[in-house]
């Protein structure tokens, strides 16, 4: 179930409601004006002209996307259009561009968790120092910031699979016409494919490929964050 979940949830958690749909839409945001910054500057304006070099939601948001993430769980934003055309080196670019957007949710996980670090450093130490490995009892800021950067951390790993339409699949696709072009252009081809029926398993079986491949990188949250795991 998706996120409305925790509205008809019994009590309803209106505030993890609210914290997660705030970080969701941002990370999101940030990830696709990513993109079409990466591209202005290496020469394509296709994004600029589409109104797309903005944080504003209006402009990033996919409506079928966005009620798949309120009552599936899983969802996604509109592409950012680009021309490699108006690139110089059409290759390499798309590569820097495809890469822009998870490197933005990297930053901003990193951001929140120094963002933990810095202003909930003297509760950690206390908490180590009794010995306490669980149940890091933050307030509201402190799990909204955890939240934050757990998000933006599985956002960055889950867009590097590289499978197409995923930005890892841009990348390694890039990489891999120069080698096998054929190779490449049915992986393109049936990526969407494969991507749709890994998370249909994972749903219906109760193991999910996706979340093996991040659960490890759950645990680096916290650690960057300095809180027990």
């Amino acid at each position: 179930m998706g996120l409305i979940q925790y509205i008809f949830s019994n009590p309803p958690q209106y505030d993890m409601f609210i914290i997660l749909v705030a970080t969701i839409t941002f990370s999101l945001c940030f990830h696709e004006f990513a993109h079409g910054y990466i591209a202005y500057r290496l020469g394509d304006n296709t994004a600029a002209h589409a109104g797309r070099l903005t944080l504003n939601p209006i402009a990033h948001l996919d409506p079928m996307g966005s009620l798949m993430m309120l009552f599936i769980g899983f969802g996604y934003a509109k592409p950012v259009p680009v021309n490699p055309m108006n690139l110089k080196n059409p290759r390499q670019d798309m590569i820097k561009i495809a890469f822009a957007g998870p490197a933005s949710n990297l930053f901003l996980c990193f951001s929140g968790c120094m963002a933990i670090r810095i202003l909930y450093k003297n509760l950690v130490v206390v908490v180590y120092n009794q010995g306490i490995p669980h149940h890091l009892d933050l307030n509201l800021a402190g799990n909204a910031l955890l939240i934050f950067s757990i998000i933006n951390m599985m956002l960055a790993i889950f867009n590097l699979i590289p499978i197409h339409p995923l930005d890892g699949g841009q990348i390694f696709g890039s990489i891999l016409s120069k080698r096998n072009a054929e190779l490449a252009w049915k992986l393109q081809t049936y990526g969407p494919q494969v991507l749709f029926g890994i998370i249909i398993f994972g749903m219906f079986s109760g193991f999910s490929i996706i979340a093996f491949i991040m659960k490890p990188f759950m645990y680096l949250v916290f650690l960057l964050s300095g809180l027990p795991a």
